[in-house]
């Protein structure tokens, strides 16, 4: 059976422009055209795509998730029984997080206070460094990456609670007035946005403007501010903007 190109879009939860986009980097082809040169989708393509979206999920660039899946050695069996063991994985950790947040909570409702270790046991031995094999292969050839990589190298596990709680802060703050309907380009917006600027220059490097349409392009970023509140993504891209023009 051949599915339109809206169809697939519904079936994966995903948009059209997302399939043409996997098009055009020859990351699924659709197998047909109709007479009129629409794309139809068969069932090995409807395959092929819940390839790519488990391997997106578990933060696979696309690039990497074309060479997997174009490798002639590979078996479609070990597809699936690496990305069950991925995603098990995270299952374990998120089931693990979720624990500690009932613990906290009831912790909070008898009165109880935690100590420090804790608070903060479920993190384990996790930091930002779990993913900077990841962040050399995306960004290792910037000078940006390089100053965040001196900065960060001398950064105390202190250092990283303080960044988790100014990020955690502020990000109840904007979405906050994203609650109360305050405009990207609003004077709320704009001084959240430099807030924004100066924790990623304190910490981090010395840029900030375009990188809200970063946060928006890539999905890791986008899920990252979007899980604070669907949409802040592009409202923060829109208020990084506006500072900027504001600074100007």
């Amino acid at each position: 059976m051949e599915h339109s190109v809206g169809q697939v879009a519904g079936f994966a939860g995903v948009t059209v422009r997302t399939l043409h986009h996997y098009d055009s980097l020859g990351l699924l082809s659709p197998s047909g055209r109709s007479h009129a040169g629409h794309r139809r989708y068969d069932d090995a393509d409807l395959d092929r795509l819940q390839q790519i979206l488990f391997y997106r999920e578990l933060g696979f660039p696309l690039d990497e998730i074309a060479a997997l899946l174009d490798d002639p050695d590979a078996d479609p069996q070990a597809h699936l029984r690496r990305q069950h063991a991925l995603l098990s994985h995270r299952i374990e950790e998120l089931q693990r997080m979720a624990a500690a947040v009932e613990t906290a909570m009831e912790a909070r409702r008898m009165g109880i206070n935690l100590t420090p270790e804790e608070k903060f046991e479920v993190f384990g031995d996790k930091d930002p460094e779990e993913h900077a094999e990841e962040a050399e292969r995306r960004w290792g050839g910037t000078g940006t990456y390089a100053e965040s990589q001196r900065r960060t190298a001398r950064y105390t596990k202190e250092d990283w609670q303080r960044i988790k709680a100014e990020v955690a802060s502020w990000g109840e703050r904007y979405d906050a007035l994203m609650e109360a309907g305050e405009p990207a380009d609003g004077e709320r917006a704009t001084d959240l946005a430099e807030e924004h600027r100066l924790h990623i220059c304190t910490w981090y490097y010395e840029i900030h403007r375009g990188l809200g349409e970063m946060y928006v392009a890539d999905p890791q970023f986008k899920e990252f501010y979007d899980s604070m509140r669907p949409g802040l993504a592009e409202h923060l891209r829109d208020a990084i903007e506006a500072n900027a023009r504001r600074r100007s």
